[in-house]
Protein backbone atom coordinates (compact mmCIF):
# COMPACT_ATOMS: atom_id res chain seq x y z
CA UNK A 1 0.00 0.00 0.00
CA UNK A 2 1.65 2.95 -0.75
CA UNK A 3 0.03 6.47 0.63
CA UNK A 4 -0.04 9.72 -1.19
CA UNK A 5 -0.74 13.64 -0.20
CA UNK A 6 -3.15 15.53 -2.94
CA UNK A 7 -3.76 18.86 -2.55
CA UNK A 8 -7.95 19.61 -2.69
CA UNK A 9 -9.81 22.70 -2.82
CA UNK A 10 -12.24 22.28 -0.20
CA UNK A 11 -14.40 25.79 -0.37
CA UNK A 12 -14.16 28.68 -2.24
CA UNK A 13 -10.13 30.41 -1.38
CA UNK A 14 -9.30 27.26 0.58
CA UNK A 15 -7.30 24.70 0.33
CA UNK A 16 -6.35 21.58 2.31
CA UNK A 17 -3.75 18.78 1.42
CA UNK A 18 -4.89 15.39 2.08
CA UNK A 19 -3.52 11.73 2.84
CA UNK A 20 -4.90 8.91 0.49
CA UNK A 21 -4.05 5.78 0.15
CA UNK A 22 -3.00 4.43 -3.78
CA UNK A 23 -5.24 1.46 -5.03
CA UNK A 24 -3.37 -1.50 -6.59
CA UNK A 25 -1.75 -0.96 -9.15
CA UNK A 26 -3.27 -2.15 -12.72
CA UNK A 27 -1.17 -3.85 -15.41
CA UNK A 28 -1.41 -0.38 -17.40
CA UNK A 29 -0.56 2.04 -15.04
CA UNK A 30 2.61 3.49 -14.25
CA UNK A 31 3.82 4.67 -10.57
CA UNK A 32 4.85 8.41 -10.68
CA UNK A 33 6.54 10.40 -7.69
CA UNK A 34 6.24 13.74 -8.84
CA UNK A 35 9.27 16.12 -9.14
CA UNK A 36 7.37 19.65 -9.63
CA UNK A 37 4.07 20.59 -10.71
CA UNK A 38 2.66 23.30 -12.53
CA UNK A 39 -0.22 26.06 -11.63
CA UNK A 40 -2.06 27.16 -14.91
CA UNK A 41 -3.43 30.21 -13.54
CA UNK A 42 -6.46 31.38 -16.00
CA UNK A 43 -8.27 27.06 -15.32
CA UNK A 44 -7.08 26.96 -11.68
CA UNK A 45 -8.06 30.17 -10.13
CA UNK A 46 -11.61 29.44 -11.32
CA UNK A 47 -11.52 26.62 -9.74
CA UNK A 48 -10.07 27.68 -6.72
CA UNK A 49 -12.64 30.41 -6.87
CA UNK A 50 -15.64 27.95 -6.79
CA UNK A 51 -16.23 29.72 -10.64
CA UNK A 52 -17.15 26.64 -12.29
CA UNK A 53 -20.65 27.23 -13.78
CA UNK A 54 -22.84 23.91 -13.41
CA UNK A 55 -23.36 23.66 -17.09
CA UNK A 56 -19.68 22.98 -17.56
CA UNK A 57 -19.01 20.65 -14.56
CA UNK A 58 -18.24 17.29 -16.68
CA UNK A 59 -16.54 19.42 -20.15
CA UNK A 60 -14.12 20.88 -17.66
CA UNK A 61 -13.15 17.74 -15.76
CA UNK A 62 -9.17 17.26 -16.13
CA UNK A 63 -8.37 13.84 -17.14
CA UNK A 64 -7.52 12.23 -13.58
CA UNK A 65 -9.10 14.47 -11.36
CA UNK A 66 -10.84 13.51 -8.18
CA UNK A 67 -13.81 15.01 -6.73
CA UNK A 68 -16.16 16.73 -8.17
CA UNK A 69 -17.37 20.50 -8.83
CA UNK A 70 -17.29 22.55 -7.04
CA UNK A 71 -15.83 21.23 -4.17
CA UNK A 72 -14.09 19.47 -2.67
CA UNK A 73 -12.06 18.33 -5.82
CA UNK A 74 -8.45 17.84 -6.56
CA UNK A 75 -7.39 19.34 -9.92
CA UNK A 76 -4.55 20.66 -11.87
CA UNK A 77 -3.09 19.32 -15.26
CA UNK A 78 0.79 19.90 -14.98
CA UNK A 79 2.59 17.61 -13.25
CA UNK A 80 6.12 16.41 -13.87
CA UNK A 81 7.89 12.93 -12.36
CA UNK A 82 9.95 10.38 -12.44
CA UNK A 83 8.74 6.59 -13.07
CA UNK A 84 10.50 3.83 -11.11
CA UNK A 85 13.08 3.32 -14.28
CA UNK A 86 14.29 6.30 -13.97
CA UNK A 87 13.16 8.25 -16.84
CA UNK A 88 10.85 11.40 -16.39
CA UNK A 89 7.67 12.10 -17.98
CA UNK A 90 4.51 14.68 -17.95
CA UNK A 91 1.26 13.94 -17.10
CA UNK A 92 -1.81 15.42 -17.23
CA UNK A 93 -2.34 15.01 -12.98
CA UNK A 94 -3.37 17.12 -10.16
CA UNK A 95 -0.86 18.10 -7.56
CA UNK A 96 0.21 15.34 -5.40
CA UNK A 97 3.24 13.91 -4.64
CA UNK A 98 3.08 10.14 -5.96
CA UNK A 99 0.22 8.55 -7.96
CA UNK A 100 -1.27 6.18 -10.45
CA UNK A 101 -1.57 7.00 -13.94
CA UNK A 102 -2.34 5.32 -17.16
CA UNK A 103 1.09 4.43 -18.75
CA UNK A 104 -0.20 5.74 -22.31
CA UNK A 105 -0.42 9.06 -20.51
CA UNK A 106 3.14 9.77 -19.09
CA UNK A 107 4.75 11.45 -21.59
CA UNK A 108 8.58 11.61 -21.58
CA UNK A 109 10.22 14.68 -21.03
CA UNK A 110 13.21 15.63 -23.68
CA UNK A 111 16.53 15.29 -22.16
CA UNK A 112 16.80 18.77 -23.55
CA UNK A 113 14.12 20.62 -21.10
CA UNK A 114 14.54 21.35 -17.77
CA UNK A 115 11.93 19.91 -14.98
CA UNK A 116 10.67 23.03 -14.05
CA UNK A 117 9.99 24.29 -17.88
CA UNK A 118 8.65 20.88 -18.61
CA UNK A 119 6.18 22.23 -16.73
CA UNK A 120 4.67 24.24 -18.99
CA UNK A 121 3.73 21.39 -21.81
CA UNK A 122 -0.21 21.73 -21.34
CA UNK A 123 -0.23 25.75 -21.52
CA UNK A 124 2.30 24.76 -24.92
CA UNK A 125 -0.34 22.26 -26.01
CA UNK A 126 -2.99 24.83 -25.75
CA UNK A 127 -0.71 27.26 -27.49
CA UNK A 128 0.25 24.93 -30.54
CA UNK A 129 -3.86 23.52 -30.44
CA UNK A 130 -4.46 27.40 -30.91
CA UNK A 131 -2.11 27.92 -33.60
CA UNK A 132 -3.53 24.89 -35.89
CA UNK A 133 -7.19 26.32 -34.96
CA UNK A 134 -5.83 29.61 -36.42
CA UNK A 135 -4.28 28.70 -39.43
CA UNK A 136 -1.97 31.67 -39.49
CA UNK A 137 -0.23 32.92 -43.08
CA UNK A 138 3.12 34.01 -44.25
CA UNK A 139 3.43 37.54 -44.09
CA UNK A 140 -0.18 38.11 -41.87
CA UNK A 141 -0.18 41.17 -39.75
CA UNK A 142 -1.32 39.16 -36.18
CA UNK A 143 -2.51 40.13 -32.29
CA UNK A 144 -2.04 38.59 -29.58
CA UNK A 145 -4.26 40.23 -26.68
CA UNK A 146 -3.44 39.36 -23.13
CA UNK A 147 0.25 38.35 -22.45
CA UNK A 148 -0.62 35.74 -19.82
CA UNK A 149 1.05 32.48 -20.50
CA UNK A 150 -0.63 31.12 -23.04
CA UNK A 151 -0.94 33.98 -24.93
CA UNK A 152 3.15 34.38 -24.84
CA UNK A 153 3.23 31.02 -25.97
CA UNK A 154 1.00 31.45 -28.57
CA UNK A 155 2.46 34.34 -29.70
CA UNK A 156 6.12 32.98 -29.94
CA UNK A 157 4.78 30.30 -32.00
CA UNK A 158 3.42 32.44 -34.72
CA UNK A 159 6.34 34.67 -34.79
CA UNK A 160 8.32 31.59 -36.59
CA UNK A 161 5.22 32.00 -39.28
CA UNK A 162 7.66 33.43 -42.31
CA UNK A 163 7.32 36.87 -42.70
CA UNK A 164 4.86 37.32 -39.58
CA UNK A 165 4.54 40.89 -37.88
CA UNK A 166 3.47 40.03 -34.63
CA UNK A 167 2.41 42.36 -31.42
CA UNK A 168 1.48 41.52 -28.61
CA UNK A 169 -1.63 43.38 -26.59
CA UNK A 170 -1.64 43.79 -22.43
CA UNK A 171 -2.71 46.54 -19.90
CA UNK A 172 0.89 45.54 -18.04
CA UNK A 173 3.63 47.51 -19.48
CA UNK A 174 5.83 45.24 -17.60
CA UNK A 175 4.86 42.46 -20.34
CA UNK A 176 6.66 44.42 -23.01
CA UNK A 177 10.24 42.63 -22.03
CA UNK A 178 8.60 39.19 -21.83
CA UNK A 179 7.08 40.07 -25.72
CA UNK A 180 10.45 40.90 -27.18
CA UNK A 181 12.57 38.05 -25.70
CA UNK A 182 9.64 35.93 -28.29
CA UNK A 183 10.75 38.70 -30.96
CA UNK A 184 7.26 40.19 -30.80
CA UNK A 185 6.04 44.01 -30.53
CA UNK A 186 4.21 45.46 -27.81
CA UNK A 187 1.38 47.78 -26.94
CA UNK A 188 -0.82 48.55 -24.60
CA UNK A 189 -4.35 48.98 -25.63
CA UNK A 190 -4.88 52.07 -26.74
CA UNK A 191 -1.72 51.47 -29.24
CA UNK A 192 -2.65 48.64 -30.54
CA UNK A 193 -2.09 48.48 -34.56
CA UNK A 194 -5.47 47.95 -36.39
CA UNK A 195 -6.23 46.31 -39.55
CA UNK A 196 -4.85 43.03 -38.43
CA UNK A 197 -5.60 40.09 -40.36
CA UNK A 198 -4.92 36.97 -37.44
CA UNK A 199 -5.91 38.18 -33.77
CA UNK A 200 -5.69 35.68 -30.98
CA UNK A 201 -7.43 37.32 -27.56
CA UNK A 202 -6.62 35.82 -24.88
CA UNK A 203 -7.44 38.13 -21.92
CA UNK A 204 -10.41 36.59 -20.44
CA UNK A 205 -12.01 39.76 -20.78
CA UNK A 206 -14.58 41.69 -22.08
CA UNK A 207 -12.78 44.82 -22.79
CA UNK A 208 -9.82 42.89 -24.81
CA UNK A 209 -12.41 41.25 -27.32
CA UNK A 210 -14.32 44.31 -28.01
CA UNK A 211 -10.28 45.46 -28.97
CA UNK A 212 -10.14 42.61 -30.81
CA UNK A 213 -13.25 43.57 -33.06
CA UNK A 214 -12.16 46.94 -33.15
CA UNK A 215 -9.06 46.22 -34.46
CA UNK A 216 -9.59 43.32 -37.27
CA UNK A 217 -8.96 43.82 -41.01
CA UNK A 218 -11.25 42.98 -43.47
CA UNK A 219 -12.41 38.81 -43.46
CA UNK A 220 -9.93 39.10 -40.38
CA UNK A 221 -9.76 35.76 -37.99
CA UNK A 222 -10.24 36.09 -34.48
CA UNK A 223 -9.34 33.06 -32.26
CA UNK A 224 -11.13 33.45 -29.29
CA UNK A 225 -8.83 31.43 -26.61
CA UNK A 226 -10.52 33.48 -23.39
CA UNK A 227 -12.64 31.08 -21.15
CA UNK A 228 -15.05 33.14 -19.00
CA UNK A 229 -16.81 30.95 -16.41
CA UNK A 230 -19.53 32.10 -15.38
CA UNK A 231 -19.45 35.42 -17.23
CA UNK A 232 -21.37 36.32 -19.95
CA UNK A 233 -19.30 39.03 -22.09
CA UNK A 234 -20.99 41.65 -24.42
CA UNK A 235 -20.04 40.57 -28.47
CA UNK A 236 -20.88 43.77 -30.61
CA UNK A 237 -21.98 42.00 -33.45
CA UNK A 238 -23.25 45.38 -35.13
CA UNK A 239 -21.33 48.29 -36.37
CA UNK A 240 -18.69 47.03 -38.68
CA UNK A 241 -18.97 43.16 -37.49
CA UNK A 242 -20.73 42.08 -40.84
CA UNK A 243 -19.50 44.78 -43.46
CA UNK A 244 -15.66 43.58 -42.50
CA UNK A 245 -16.89 40.07 -42.70
CA UNK A 246 -15.35 39.11 -39.81
CA UNK A 247 -15.16 35.53 -38.35
CA UNK A 248 -14.99 34.65 -34.44
CA UNK A 249 -13.81 31.43 -34.11
CA UNK A 250 -13.25 29.38 -30.78
CA UNK A 251 -10.42 27.60 -30.24
CA UNK A 252 -10.26 24.44 -26.56
CA UNK A 253 -7.59 22.41 -26.19
CA UNK A 254 -10.21 19.13 -24.75
CA UNK A 255 -10.52 18.00 -28.92
CA UNK A 256 -7.70 17.86 -31.27
CA UNK A 257 -7.93 21.45 -33.39
CA UNK A 258 -9.78 20.18 -36.94
CA UNK A 259 -6.84 20.96 -38.88
CA UNK A 260 -4.72 18.15 -37.51
CA UNK A 261 -7.94 15.82 -35.98
CA UNK A 262 -7.12 12.74 -37.50
CA UNK A 263 -3.40 13.15 -38.36
CA UNK A 264 -2.16 13.78 -34.59
CA UNK A 265 -3.26 12.24 -31.12
CA UNK A 266 -3.76 13.92 -27.83
CA UNK A 267 -0.46 12.39 -26.87
CA UNK A 268 1.33 13.29 -29.60
CA UNK A 269 0.05 17.08 -29.58
CA UNK A 270 1.49 17.00 -26.23
CA UNK A 271 4.94 15.13 -26.98
CA UNK A 272 5.14 17.80 -29.90
CA UNK A 273 4.56 20.37 -27.09
CA UNK A 274 7.42 18.92 -24.68
CA UNK A 275 9.90 18.99 -27.63
CA UNK A 276 9.10 22.62 -27.96
CA UNK A 277 9.96 23.85 -24.51
CA UNK A 278 13.60 23.05 -25.39
CA UNK A 279 14.24 26.88 -25.72
CA UNK A 280 15.53 28.63 -22.79
CA UNK A 281 13.32 31.44 -23.57
CA UNK A 282 10.35 29.69 -22.13
CA UNK A 283 12.16 29.74 -18.78
CA UNK A 284 10.81 33.89 -18.53
CA UNK A 285 7.01 32.47 -18.05
CA UNK A 286 8.24 30.37 -14.82
CA UNK A 287 6.75 31.92 -11.25
CA UNK A 288 8.08 30.60 -8.41
CA UNK A 289 8.98 27.98 -6.59
CA UNK A 290 6.11 27.22 -4.13
CA UNK A 291 7.18 23.93 -1.40
CA UNK A 292 3.78 21.36 -2.40
CA UNK A 293 3.15 21.85 1.81
CA UNK A 294 2.91 25.55 1.34
CA UNK A 295 0.18 25.59 -1.36
CA UNK A 296 -2.99 25.69 1.08
CA UNK A 297 -1.67 29.40 2.84
CA UNK A 298 -0.34 29.76 -0.96
CA UNK A 299 -2.35 29.25 -3.37
CA UNK A 300 -4.29 33.22 -2.84
CA UNK A 301 -0.77 34.58 -3.62
CA UNK A 302 -0.04 32.16 -6.30
CA UNK A 303 -3.39 33.08 -8.28
CA UNK A 304 -2.99 36.94 -7.49
CA UNK A 305 -3.40 38.79 -10.87
CA UNK A 306 -0.60 39.41 -12.83
CA UNK A 307 1.34 35.82 -12.52
CA UNK A 308 2.78 33.18 -14.81
CA UNK A 309 3.13 29.38 -14.31
CA UNK A 310 3.73 29.36 -10.92
CA UNK A 311 6.44 26.15 -9.91
CA UNK A 312 5.58 23.90 -7.30
CA UNK A 313 8.13 21.51 -6.28
CA UNK A 314 8.42 18.26 -4.19
CA UNK A 315 11.65 17.76 -2.33
CA UNK A 316 12.18 14.72 -4.51
CA UNK A 317 15.21 16.38 -6.27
Amino acid sequence: MIEARAFWTIAPGRGEVRGETLRPRCEDQVLVRTVASGVSRGTEALVFAGGVPESQHQAMRAPLMGGAFPFPVKYGYCAVGRVPDGRRVFVLHPHQDVFLAPATMCIPVPDGVPTHRAVLAANMETALNLTWDAMPLAGERMLVIGAGVVGLLTASLLVRIPAAQVTVVDIDPARETLARRFGCGFAGPDAAPPGQELIVHASASEAGLLLALDRAAFEARIIEASWYGAQAPRVPLGEAFHARRLRLIATQVGAVAQPMRGRRSHAERLALALELLTDARYDALLDGPTRFEDMPHAMPRILAPGGLCHVITYGTE
